[in-house]
Formats: structure tokens, C-alpha cells, sequence
């Protein structure tokens, strides 16, 4: 039995993801209904998407019996449905960030996490599948211990994200200290589209330094850079006996043989292969980092990551493990905004251990 999911602002760029996959594997997800507010906006869904629209959570919740509920709203809005999902007992899966400022983060913490809400966060780039297979090789062991991360892939919150996992970091302290760099460059894609003409438009490089005392973390964005075609994304990971350099893993073993390898992706249907067009997992050297849960399921990457935040949720509303709750998630948007905080001022900051830190 597909798990069965509502969507509470289906209408949004966020939410279309979900549908998109539900819509690739019926097997494993059904859409009980979509909190659409405005009428038309409802209706345009229920004809694109063939799902049944609702205009309050109360109207769907008459109607529908969702195992969990994923919650794509504006800012200002998120908090208030978390409070309600969490009063009637129904497990939320929140787009990120789960809250705006850090003083709310505070209250999400004392008000949901102490209080055993059930809420889940729905960050998506610590599974895609390369992230996947760099994280499967740094916990084999043979990188030995990692000290250093650099992450230029997303912003802010989400290149916390990725930092801390590679790292293998809690909630410890860090001090930061970060610049901007402004310069030119061609206007590229951007979430409305391809560009519709050709020009330069400002450029602002931003990097980060986190120290976190026994390990370093890089943070170097620009925006729209994970769109663009004229620059690339990034990702270094160094340990005691070698590193990952993006697609290309070093290292030294103890019998002084240096090995030079590669994460290989794997794609079904290219050349003669009739097996249909779909990533079958990612190599390296002679080992599977990575094996595609999907496949074949035809998912872009970020589709992929989305899937397996949901695959875990319809996991953790069962009964299992959290995969990333808000603890984890505030940690991060905190860290973005003390590394924002010093980019702008140009000074270091001190990133505390939060209240989140302490558990329940």
C-alpha cells in the first residue's frame, strides 16, 4: 500500500515537486488532497494534477485520512499550521526553513520538540545521490578522520547542512568569519526560467570560514550559482588519508599504494542500452556508493533527494526513526544566519551551543 500524504500549500513551486513524484511512483505515494486557499489557483490543480483540492485544513481533514501532511506555506505561515497538526497529533513534514528567525526556532523547540510533536524537515540536499555516495565513502573509514569540508552547492541553511554532515558535526560552537566579493557576470537561469537576454548583472560572492576548533568548514555561494550554466557547483571533503575533490577520491593506503578513483554515474538507456533512461546508482572503483531506491522511476536528482525525505517520513510516521528533525534544521538556519551576519559585517561572529542542542 503507497503511503498516503496531504500537501498543504499544493499550489506553490515546492509542492509540485511532491505531486511530480507521486505522480512517477504510485506504488509508493498517494496525494490525499491539497490545502489550496484560493478558489481558481484549486481548480487549475485539480485539472493539471487530477488531486482533490481543499481550501482549509479543516475541509480536507473531513474528508481526507493523510498518514502525514507536508507543509508548503510562506514564511509568516508555517509556524501556525505546525502548532495545528501538532494539537490534533498528525505528523508534519515542513519545507525549509522551518521558521525565519531564531527566536522562533526557540519556540518551536520549547513548544513542539520538548512536547514530543511529531515534525520532520524536509532537507533535501544531504540525499541527493551524489551527497549520498561522498557520505558513504566517508563512513567506510577510508578517508580516515575528516577534518575539512568545503561545500559551494546551495545557500546558506542547505550548505550548513551539507558542511555539517560531511564533517559528522552535532551541535558544537564555531567561530566565523566570512566576506563578500562583487563583480560581473552573465544573467543565467533562475527558478522563473532560462534567461531572455543576453547581459551582465551584479555578482556577489559569498565565503565563509567555520571553525569548529577540530574541524574547518568552507562555505562559498553565489546566488543562482546551482542554476547557472557558467558556474559550477563544488564539494571537497579531506581526512587523514585522503579527500574527495567532487567527482574524484585520493588517497594513501597503509601500504603506501596511492589510489585515484572516481564517482561514476551510472545511467540506464544511453547509447544501446533499452532499459529506460534512469540513474541506476553511482560507482567507485569497483563498489556501489550508491544504489538508486527509485529506479526506474524517470527522477532528476533533487526529485530523487525529495523522494527519500519522503520515503523516511512515511518511515517516521509509522513509528521509526527521525531522519532530520527540528533540532537538526534549526541548527542549520542558525548557522546561515551567523554566517550571513559576518559576511555583512566582516567580522567574526561566535556561533553558541543552542537550547535544540539539549534535547528534549
Amino acid at each position: 500500500m503507497p503511503v498516503n500524504f496531504s500537501i498543504i500549500g499544493g499550489a506553490g513551486f515546492r509542492a509540485q515537486y511532491y505531486l511530480r513524484i507521486a505522480r512517477a511512483l504510485p506504488e509508493l505515494f498517494r496525494v490525499g488532497g491539497l490545502v489550496v486557499r484560493d478558489r481558481a489557483q484549486g481548480q487549475a490543480m485539480e485539472a493539471a494534477w487530477g488531486v482533490q483540492t481543499y481550501r482549509t485544513l479543516e475541509e480536507l481533514l473531513r474528508q481526507e485520512e493523510p498518514d502525514f501532511a507536508v507543509v508548503s506555506v510562506s514564511g509568516e505561515a508555517i509556524m501556525d499550521y505546525l502548532y495545528r497538526l501538532a494539537g490534533i497529533g498528525l505528523p508534519a513534514l515542513v519545507e525549509t526553513p522551518p521558521a525565519a528567525g531564531v527566536a522562533d526556532l526557540e519556540l518551536l523547540h520549547k513548544e513542539l520538540t520538548v512536547h514530543g510533536a511529531w515534525v520532520q524537515v524536509a532537507e533535501q540536499y544531504p540525499y541527493h545521490p551524489v551527497q549520498e555516495a561522498r557520505l558513504s565513502l566517508i563512513r567506510s573509514g577510508r578517508l580516515g578522520r575528516i577534518t575539512e569540508a568545503t561545500v559551494s552547492v546551495s545557500h546558506l541553511y542547505h550548505g550548513a547542512a551539507l558542511i555539517r554532515r560531511m564533517l559528522g558535526l552535532g551541535f558544537e560552537e564555531a567561530d566565523i568569519r566570512a566576506m563578500k566579493f562583487t563583480s560581473s557576470w552573465v544573467g543565467g537561469p533562475t527558478r522563473s526560467g532560462p534567461p531572455t537576454e543576453d547581459r551582465l548583472i551584479p555578482l556577489e560572492r559569498e565565503l565563509a570560514w567555520l571553525d569548529f576548533g577540530d574541524r574547518l568548514g568552507i562555505y562559498d555561494f553565489t546566488k543562482d550559482q546551482h542554476r547557472s550554466w557558467t558556474r559550477s557547483n563544488h564539494l571537497s571533503v579531506r581526512g587523514e588519508r585522503g579527500e574527495i575533490f567532487d567527482n574524484r577520491v585520493l588517497i594513501q593506503q597503509e601500504n603506501l599504494v596511492p589510489l585515484e578513483l572516481e564517482l561514476k554515474r551510472m545511467n540506464k538507456g544511453e547509447q544501446e542500452n533499452a532499459e529506460g533512461y534512469y540513474l541506476q546508482g553511482i560507482l567507485c572503483g569497483e563498489q556501489w556508493l550508491y544504489n538508486n531506491p527509485f529506479a526506474p522511476a524517470r527522477l532528476y536528482d533533487d526529485e530523487i533527494a525529495i523522494a527519500s525525505c519522503l520515503d523516511q517520513m512515511a518511515l517516521y510516521a509509522a513509528g521509526g526513526p527521525g531522519f532530520y528533525g527540528l533540532p537538526e534544521a534549526s541548527q542549520d538556519v542558525y548557522l546561515g544566519k551567523m554566517m550571513q551576519q559576518a559576511i555583512e559585517t566582516g567580522g567574526t561572529v561566535r556561533a553558541e551551543r543552542m537550547c535544540w542542542a539539549e534535547g528534549k
